[in-house]
C-alpha cells in the first residue's frame, strides 16, 4: 500500500469518502422525530409539540428551506423555537422564509448565540480541549473579540408580528384550543446572557401545564427549572455531538451536559425533582463546519400525554 506524506493511502481515502459522505449526504438527510411525553395534567387531551433548533441558515441552502416548510404540513398545536437560527449576517431573510408556513401557528422561541453573532472559523479539536478542561462557551474562556454581529433585531421582530411569543428572560403564555400552555425562558447560557433570577418561581398559577424553554441546556439552567418544578424543558445547542462515533455516540455536547443526554428525551434531577428533557439535535451546522456524521439533522415532533 503506498503511502503519502507518510500516511497509508487506504486510511487517506476512507477519511476522504467520509468527509464527503457527511458533508454531501448527511448534513442534508434531514428526519423527523417523533417522540411521546408524560407531562399533561389528567383529562388534557393531548398537545403536539413542534420544536426546531440550531437552523444555522447560510443563504443558497434551498433543501433546508424547502424541508423546514414541509414541515407545516404536520399541524402542530404550537411551535418552539430553542435559537441559533443563523450563520450567516445576510441569512435572516432566508430563515424567516424557511419558517414562514411554522410561523402561521401559534408559536414561541428564545435566542441563542449565533442569532446575536456570526460564526468564526476554529479547530474543531478545541471542543475536545475545552471539555477536558472544563471551558464552555464564555463559561470559563475569554470574551470573544471581534465578533461579528447579526441581525438579531430583525428576527425578533419578525417573530414578534407572527405572533411568537419571545422567552429570552422571560415568562409567556399560549391560549390554545386545549388549555392555556405557560412558558418560562431564558437567554442564551453558553455566552452568559442567561438571567434566571428575572424568572424564578416556578410554573404559573392558573395554566394548564407549565413548559421550560432555554437555547443551551447547561446544568445550572436545568438545576433551576428542574428545582422550580417544571415538567418538561426544552433545548438545543449540541447539534447531538455533529461528529458521533457509531455504536458510541458523541464525543462533546459543547456545554457541561453529559454525552449521554447530547439529544432526545432523557431526564433531570435535582433537589428531590424530577423534570423530563429534550434536548434536539438540531438540523443545522456552523457554516465552516458544514459536516454531520452518524447524526442526521432533525426536528421533533412531540405528543404530550397525560400518564398512564
Amino acid at each position: 500500500m503506498r503511502a503519502r506524506y507518510g500516511v497509508p493511502l487506504g486510511i487517506t481515502s476512507v477519511g476522504a469518502v467520509g468527509l464527503v459522505y457527511a458533508a454531501a449526504f448527511e448534513a442534508r438527510s434531514f428526519r423527523l422525530r417523533r417522540l411521546t411525553v408524560p407531562v399533561l395534567p389528567p383529562g388534557m387531551r393531548p398537545l403536539r409539540i413542534l420544536q426546531v433548533s440550531d437552523i444555522h441558515m447560510v443563504r443558497g441552502q434551498r433543501k433546508k428551506r424547502a424541508w423546514l416548510q414541509s414541515l407545516a404540513g404536520l399541524r402542530p398545536d404550537f411551535v418552539v423555537n430553542t435559537g441559533d437560527n443563523l450563520s450567516d449576517p445576510e441569512g435572516v431573510p432566508e430563515a424567516l422564509d424557511a419558517l414562514g408556513p411554522l410561523m402561521e401557528f401559534p408559536g414561541v422561541y428564545v435566542f441563542g448565540s449565533n442569532d446575536y453573532y456570526g460564526p468564526k472559523l476554529r479547530n474543531p479539536a478545541r471542543y475536545l480541549l475545552e471539555k477536558a478542561q472544563g471551558r464552555h462557551g464564555l463559561n470559563g474562556n475569554a470574551p470573544a473579540v471581534g465578533a461579528v454581529h447579526n441581525p438579531w433585531e430583525d428576527l425578533r421582530d419578525a417573530f414578534d408580528s407572527a405572533g411568537w411569543v419571545g422567552l429570552n428572560n422571560a415568562r409567556g403564555r399560549l391560549k390554545l384550543e386545549a388549555g392555556e400552555i405557560a412558558f418560562t425562558g431564558l437567554d442564551d447560557p453558553h455566552i452568559k446572557r442567561d438571567r434566571y433570577e428575572e424568572v424564578a418561581g416556578g410554573p404559573e398559577s392558573g395554566a394548564d401545564l407549565s413548559l421550560a424553554i432555554v437555547h443551551a441546556p447547561y446544568l445550572r439552567t436545568l438545576d433551576a427549572f428542574t428545582a422550580d418544578g417544571y415538567p418538561l424543558i426544552l433545548a438545543g445547542h449540541t447539534h447531538g455531538g455533529q461528529l458521533c462515533i457509531p455504536f458510541y455516540g458523541a464525543l462533546v455536547t459543547n456545554c457541561d451536559l453529559d454525552t449521554d443526554r447530547v439529544k432526545g428525551l432523557s431526564t433531570h434531577q435535582t433537589a428531590g425533582r424530577t423534570s423530563h428533557l429534550h434536548v434536539s439535535a438540531g438540523c443545522g451546522t456552523n457554516r465552516y463546519t458544514p459536516v454531520r456524521f452518524a447524526c442526521p439533522p432533525e426536528a421533533t415532533l412531540l405528543t404530550l400525554v397525560s400518564p398512564a
